[in-house]
Parts: C-alpha cells; sequence; structure tokens
C-alpha cells in the first residue's frame, strides 16, 4: 500500500508546481504589459484569478502538510496566502475601493515586503537542504515582489524586472511539475531528467514525532501582520489604511488553518497558540476598517490584560518544547501590554514599535524552524532545557508526549485535544463584554472580535474537535457557547441590537438557556469544574435575558461575566497543566453522579499499549491469574480468558449481557499449541490449518476428546456447541505474542450482545466498564468487519461450507482448500495420524454439505456465533 501514497504525494507535488507556474504566467503577462503601457487584464478579473490559484496551492500545501516536506508546504501556503492577499487588494482597487496609485502602493508593499522577506528565507533553506527546484521559484518570487515594490515606485524600472523573474519561475516550475505529471500518469516509466523527487532527509524519532510542518506558514502569517502595522512607525508608507485589512484578515483565515492542521499534528500548544494570534488578526483589520468610518476604536483596559496573562502563560508551557519559541511567544505578552496601555491600541506608536520587534523575531524563528526541520544538524533553541531543569528538582515530572495522551475517549480520532483553546476562548470572551459600551454606539468599543472570534469561531473549531474525538458533553457544550457567543456578539456589539428591548430577544435566549440546562446536567456525570463552567455560563444567559427585557441590575452582568472568566481560566490552567505534567495534577474534581462504563472502567483496570512487550507481559499475568482481558485483533476487539482457568473462562462468559446462547471460541497462536491433541484431528483438517492460518479466518470444527488436552474442564461447556466448536489463529502480533504466553485463549467479541463489534480499546471502558481485569490498548481496529466463519465439520469427506463470509473473502479460502485437496490426491498426507479418526464422531450434529464449486452461505452470525 506504500506505493500508491507516494503516487498521490507526487500528484500534489506536481498539482502545487504547476499552480504556482500558472500564477505566475498570469503575473507575467500583468506585468509586461503594464510596462510597455497596456493594460490586458482588468484588476478585478486579475484578483479574482489570483484567488483560484491561491486556492489550489493552499490545497496541495494542506494535502502534503503532514508528509514530512515543510519547505514545500511552507513555499506553498505562502505563495497562497501572497496571492490571496494580493488578490483581494486587486479587487478592491477594480471596484474602486482603492482609489489612485498612491492608495494602491500603501495598501500593497507591507505584504509584498514581508513575503519578500519569508520567501528569501524559504530560498536559502532551499539551498542549504539542496532542494534547487524549490530554492529557485522561493528566489524568483521573492525578487519579484522586491522589484513589484520598485515598480510602485517606477513602473519603468521595477515592472519588467518583476516579469522575468516570473518567466524563470514558469519556465522551472512548467518543466519539474510537467515532469513529475508525466510520471505520475505513466507510472514512472517516463520521467525526464531532473525531476525526480528528493528522498526525505532522515530524522531521528524525536525529531519525526515534534515534526508540524503548519508552524512555518504560522509565522509567516506573524511576519505579515508585523509588517503592516510596523510599515507606518518606519516610514514605508503614510499611514494605515482599510486598504491593508485584506492582509490581516487573510492572515487571520490561514492561522485558523495553521491551529486546525496543529492539532492534526498533536500539538496542542502550537494550535493554542496560533488560535490567540488569529484573534488578534482579526481584530486589527476590525479596527482598521472602521477607522474608514472615522471611529477610532477604543481599546479597554480588562481583556487585553487578561490576553497578556494568557500568552505568558502560554509562553512558560511552550518552553517545554524549546526555550526560543517560549521566548518568542513573551513578544506578544508585550503586545497586549501595549495595547492595554494605550487607548488606541493598534494605532499607536507603542504597539506598532512592539510589532516592529515582532517582525525581526518572526523571521529569526522562521529561519530557525524550517531549518532544524528539512536538515540534519540542528541549530540551538534550547530544546530539551527545561526537561533537564526539572528533573534536577524532581517536583515536576513532564509527561511524555506520545500518542496516548491524545488517545480519544470513543473511537477513532485524528486529532489533539483542543479544550485548552476553548477554555482560553471562553476567558477572552467573558472579559471581554465587562466593558462598557459608550453614548457613540457599541462599535467605538473593541468588543465585537473578542465575543465573535475568539468566543464564537474558535468556540466551533474547538467544539468539532472535540466531537471528532468522542466527547458528546464537551463537544455540545463548545458549540452551543460559540453559537450563542457569536449571535449574541454580532447583535449586541455589532450595531444590530441597538437600543432595542423586547420579548422576542428574550425568548431565543430562553432557548439557550433550556439547551444550557442539559449541558449543565450532563456535566454532573463529568466533574465539578465542568458542572462550575456550564453553571456559571448560565449565569451569564440569565445576564443577557434581563439586558433584553431592560431590567438588568447594575453590575450583575459585570459580576457574573468575571465568575465565568475565572472559572474558565482554572479550566484552562489546569487542562494545560495537566497535559504537560505527569505529576502533580490540578484536580479538575471527580463528578458529582458516577456510573459504571468509560469513567468505572478506567479507573477499575489497566488500560496499557499493545507496542510495548512489558504491556503484554502484564495482560498475560492477569490472564495467567484469572483474569478477563479486552485485546485487539485483526479485526474488532475482543474478551479473552485464559483455557487453562476455567473460573476465568466462565467469569468472561457471565460478563457479556444475555450470552447464554452466544457460545466462545477458542483462539490459538499457531497449530503448534495443538500438538497434544494432533492425533485426534482430521488429517485434512490439519493440513487446511496450517495452510490458512494464521488470517481471519474462524473454522467451526467437529468437538472431541482433543479438547480435554487444554485444561477446560467444566467450562469447556461454554466453549462451542455440544457438536462443535470455532477455532482460530489470528493473524495479529499482538494476540500471538499474548497467546504464546498464556496458551491457548477462550474469546468473544468485547460487546453486549446486540450491539455493534467493538472497534476501539476505549469502546471497551464504555460497553463494558469495570467488568474487566485489564484492556491491552492499540487504537483503532485495522478491520471494522469480523473473521470468515468456515465450517469445517464435514472436511473429511471433502466439503466446507460458509456460516459468515467476513474479511477473507469466499474464493480465496475454497482457493486454499482446493490447494490442500490437491495434496490429498498426491499422498501427500501426515502418516503419524490415526486412520480411523476421520469416520464420523458420534453425536455430531448435521450441517448442510457444501460442494467445494458450489458453496452454500448459511445464515450470517455475529463475531461470538463462529460455534
Amino acid at each position: 500500500m506504500a506505493e500508491p501514497r507516494v503516487e498521490i504525494e507526487s500528484l500534489h507535488f506536481s498539482v502545487g508546481i504547476l499552480g504556482i507556474t500558472g500564477g505566475s504566467l498570469l503575473l507575467l503577462v500583468k506585468d509586461y504589459a503594464q510596462a510597455s503601457g497596456n493594460d490586458l487584464i482588468p484588476s478585478t478579473a486579475l484578483g479574482v484569478l489570483l484567488l483560484i490559484i491561491a486556492a489550489l496551492l493552499a490545497y496541495a500545501g494542506v494535502r502534503r502538510s503532514l508528509s514530512h516536506t515543510p519547505l514545500f508546504v511552507s513555499l506553498c501556503l505562502s505563495i497562497s496566502a501572497l496571492w490571496c492577499g494580493s488578490g483581494l487588494v486587486y479587487i478592491l482597487a477594480g471596484e474602486g475601493v482603492v482609489m489612485g496609485e498612491a492608495a494602491l502602493r500603501t495598501a500593497l508593499v507591507p505584504g509584498l515586503a514581508a513575503f519578500t522577506l519569508a520567501l528569501l528565507i524559504m530560498g536559502v533553506v532551499g539551498v542549504l537542504q539542496r532542494e534547487v527546484v524549490l530554492s529557485i521559484i522561493a528566489f524568483s518570487i521573492s525578487l519579484a515582489c522586491a522589484h513589484q515594490i520598485a515598480g510602485l515606485s517606477d513602473a519603468g524600472f521595477g515592472l519588467g524586472a518583476t516579469a522575468a523573474n516570473y518567466l524563470l519561475v514558469c519556465l522551472v516550475g512548467a518543466y519539474f511539475g510537467s515532469g513529475r505529471l508525466l510520471s505520475y500518469i505513466t507510472k514512472g516509466k517516463v520521467q525526464p531528467p531532473g525531476t525526480g523527487l528528493q528522498k526525505k532527509s532522515k530524522l531521528t524519532p524525536s525529531q519525526a514525532q515534534e515534526l508540524n510542518d503548519a508552524i512555518p506558514i504560522g509565522l509567516v502569517m506573524n511576519l505579515l501582520s508585523a509588517s503592516v502595522l510596523a510599515c507606518p512607525l518606519l516610514g514605508v508608507v503614510p499611514q494605515l489604511t482599510p486598504g491593508l485589512v485584506p492582509w490581516l484578515w487573510m492572515a487571520g483565515v490561514f492561522q485558523l488553518g495553521v491551529c486546525i492542521l496543529s492539532y492534526r499534528a498533536m500539538d496542542t500548544l502550537a494550535a493554542t497558540f496560533y488560535g490567540y494570534t488569529a484573534v488578534l488578526k482579526f481584530a486589527e483589520g476590525y479596527s482598521l476598517l472602521l477607522s474608514d468610518f472615522n471611529l477610532k476604536v477604543y481599546s479597554p483596559v480588562p481583556f487585553p490584560t487578561v490576553f497578556s496573562v494568557l500568552f505568558f502563560i502560554l509562553a512558560v508551557f511552550s518552553t517545554q518544547k524549546s526555550l526560543a519559541e517560549g521566548l518568542y511567544q513573551l513578544f506578544y505578552v508585550a503586545y497586549c501590554i501595549a495595547i492595554a496601555a494605550q487607548p488606541l491600541g493598534f494605532f499607536q506608536a507603542g504597539t506598532q514599535g512592539v510589532q516592529a520587534a515582532i517582525f525581526v523575531a518572526s523571521a529569526l524563528m522562521l529561519l530557525v524552524t524550517l531549518h532544524n526541520m528539512v536538515l540534519p544538524w540542528r541549530l540551538p533553541t534550547g530544546e530539551g532545557l527545561l526537561k533537564a531543569v526539572l528533573s534536577r528538582t524532581g517536583r515536576l515530572t513532564l509527561r511524555l508526549h506520545d500518542k496516548d495522551l491524545h488517545a480519544p475517549y470513543l473511537g477513532y480520532s485524528k486529532y489533539a485535544d483542543a479544550e485548552v483553546l476553548g477554555h482560553g476562548c471562553s476567558v477572552l470572551a467573558a472579559f471581554a463584554i465587562t466593558a462598557t459600551v459608550g453614548v457613540n454606539g457599541p462599535r467605538e468599543v473593541l468588543i465585537l472580535p473578542w465575543a465573535v472570534v475568539a468566543g464564537g469561531a474558535l468556540q466551533l473549531l474547538c467544539g468539532s474537535v472535540a466531537f471528532a474525538r468522542g466527547k458528546t458533553l464537551e463537544s455540545t457544550a463548545f458549540i452551543l457557547y460559540g453559537i450563542m457567543w457569536t449571535v449574541w456578539g454580532l447583535t449586541r456589539y455589532g450595531g444590530l441590537y441597538g437600543t432595542t428591548r423586547g420579548f422576542n430577544v428574550a425568548v431565543g435566549i430562553i432557548c439557550f438557556m433550556l439547551f444550557n440546562c442539559f449541558v449543565t446536567a450532563g456535566a454532573l456525570f463529568l466533574s465539578k469544574a465542568w458542572f462550575a463552567y456550564a453553571l456559571t455560563f448560565q449565569l451569564i444567559l440569565i445576564s443577557f435575558l434581563l439586558d433584553a427585557v431592560d431590567a438588568l441590575p447594575y453590575g450583575y452582568d459585570i459580576g457574573v461575566t468575571i465568575i465565568f472568566g475565572l472559572v474558565s481560566f482554572y479550566c484552562f490552567l489546569a487542562n494545560l497543566f495537566n497535559s504537560s505534567f505527569q505529576t502533580p495534577q490540578l484536580p479538575l474534581g471527580d463528578p458529582f453522579i458516577k456510573l459504571s462504563g468509560f469513567g468505572g472502567g478506567r479507573e477499575s483496570c489497566p488500560h496499557v499499549p499493545a507496542r510495548k512487550a512489558t504491556s503484554v507481559q502484564q495482560i498475560a499475568e492477569i490472564l495467567k491469574n484469572g483474569g478477563t482481558c479486552g485485546m485487539p485483533t485483526d479485526t474488532v476487539y475482543v474478551l479473552v480468558a485464559a483455557c487453562n482457568r476455567p473460573d476465568a473462562v466462565e467469569k468472561a462468559y457471565k460478563i457479556k449481557v444475555h450470552a447464554q446462547d452466544r457460545p466462545m471460541s477458542m483462539w490459538i497462536s499457531s497449530t503448534k499449541q495443538l500438538e497434544p491433541a494432533k492425533h485426534l484431528i482430521n488429517p485434512v483438517l490439519w493440513d487446511f490449518m496450517e495452510a490458512a492460518w494464521p488470517s481471519s479466518i474462524s473454522m467451526v470444527i467437529p468437538r472431541g476428546p482433543w479438547l480435554d488436552c487444554f485444561g477446560l474442564g467444566e467450562s469447556a461447556k461454554y466453549i462451542g456447541t455440544p457438536q462443535s466448536i470455532a477455532i482460530r489463529n489470528p493473524d495479529c502480533t499482538v494476540a500471538t505474542h499474548l497467546m504464546d504466553l498464556v496458551g491457548p485463549i477462550a474469546t468473544m467479541s468485547a460487546n453486549p450482545t446486540g450491539e455493534a463489534d467493538t472497534t476501539h480499546h476505549n469502546q471497551v471502558y464504555a460497553k463494558l466498564g469495570d467488568k474487566v481485569d485489564g484492556v491491552l490498548c492499540d487504537g483503532p481496529s485495522p478491520e471494522n468487519i469480523a473473521s470468515t466463519v468456515v465450517d469445517c465439520t464435514k472436511i473429511d469427506s471433502g466439503h466446507i461450507g460458509f456460516f459468515r463470509v467476513g474479511v477473507i473473502p469466499k474464493s480465496q479460502v475454497l482457493r486454499i482448500f482446493e490447494e490442500v485437496q490437491k495434496k490429498k490426491m498426491t499422498g501427500q498426507v501426515n502418516p503419524t495420524f490415526e486412520p480411523d479418526f476421520s469416520e464420523p464422531m458420534e453425536g455430531q450434529q448435521e450441517e448442510l454439505k457444501t460442494e467445494t464449486a458450489h458453496p452454500v452461505e448459511l445464515d450470517p452470525v455475529k463475531e461470538e456465533d463462529e460455534s
């Protein structure tokens, strides 16, 4: 299955290179025409075409973001952002929003300056990595942006040079992209010289685990916004204008994408940081947009101060990744303090000065991050420094950041936990609405983006991630609160609400209160912290209701929002602390009401990772001592007990709800475990077992004295029927190793009778609760289909049937059986078997005979009905 993945990645590489080529060709035509005094492409059409190409490049970059190719991903997404921002500015110019050459220059120069530096850094790293094509493209587009800046002042100088650089991109990109596409179409048979993909550099396991290809593009967006806000201070442009809003909001959108990709890369700290910086980008663009309406947005003190506290805590915890990353985030602490210190926030020299520092710091971090991602020799960033310091103190133990840290509650999730960001956004939204609306209307106070983006959009994102992780209540709460913050923010602080008070608004708020009552009731079963979080949000909803009916007591809304903000802050800090440190833990509190199931299962039995040999040995000891455990297989999860412990077999049988008509089956690690009873088994059946196993094939064979060799005793009645028994050798390394340590095991599916099969170890907790003594955890099942059950009770007469066709197709089973029969016809039979065992056993049930060429399928059964 590896070759198709390489082909798909090659196709995405070709799409990205050809997309860059197409956009360069478009700009090439535009610049050559303008240099000669013509305008072949209208500004609006140029902007729309650039947006389409930017979307294509974003698709290629996102699809490659988990393939450990950070330079290509950064290049694609950076050029996508460059052409997206430029396209929006050109559309505004074409529609008359940005009027005149001076306004167009002011709108384009800050963005072009940022991408000139970013692409120059990528080109340097490409040279160090010997990525010739990518470095040529990066250098060429960087020089094109620099010449375009010059062309905005002197068209005779800049435009011709800009077109020449884009021409080089077109030539290199067309040849290389077409060559890769031709290689993909011909499956590697035709490959032009110089178009082969370079093999990835070998990374250490720690580097591969920490690799997050989306981080560089997040740094580029920070570089962009810093360039926009610092340019007026440095005199590059005369002042901030609404024409710069597309750059800021585009940067915010891209950083939301970085946030999602960071969750996909299991990097919670980076996802939280870039989620916060996205909020700043939208707030900066909102303030700049209102300046066109002669509104100077006032920034109250509370929430920038709270934001600086959140950034500081996040910076401290980010030092566990590297000291440089923690120090870099401290710049945003200073930025938020500067916003709080000056009433006009983003328009003051103090905040713009901090942004100039962020510009330099972002450029350095981009160079260091890209270098350390793509090259085996790394620049020092203070990585592991915090771990070394804590190991000396012994008071705090860092949590290992492996895949078990982000294991989902139920089902399968590809995302890390998003509760840290969700609770942090609740803190921001709560303290934002404590600001008093002035006499000139709600829009003059910077509240709307904090409530709508932080409280609304980001909480909807966190709710989606929580839903993917199986956290139903948390997902419901985040989505409900996100919708409420969005609706209330737009109506109350977006100018839609005004001074209107009445029954209509009150009815909508009452509906939200009813929904939150269910969330609060559900939080009783989750934790005390979540109950307090839901309950205090109910108090905020009550303040909204009182405001809607114009009966709000003085100070009530500020009081309850502060209480809700403090509860949210504790949840933010506790989740961040507990996900970073193994010990000690900040308590979230046990649920007020405890039920058996997931929570009970985790507390009562060990849940250990299957990839560790010590974990398999631990589960083996539990089985040897008479315990029952959940175990992964090559199909779905099963409940197992050792056959030589009759008490454990009986216990496992009684765990299943209404399982009296669902017999257990026997599993072995290989046919060697049947050696003591080999002389009692039909020779053809033995040959069929050796040919078909290990696999997802279960064989229903006649019951007989051979079963007494395994120590089942009286519990043998729970395995199979009085006439037959199902036996299987699974194609699963973990299960085979466990049976090598324990011996043959009795199995049945790990789900109550009548429910769906269990396809994840966390579902074992949810469905069987504290009834099992241990669970061997291996994430999602490789197959969601059960095994193929073959009727071998008449195999001595040359007939087999099918109780169920599962993972293994019928044709494959029949082909294996035909090969066994051919060996029998040529006389290749083991002479050690007893010659009289092939006669039918007394009491054997009559099964439907099935010809090999015309098999008859019996009624389908579940995994536990293999007998």
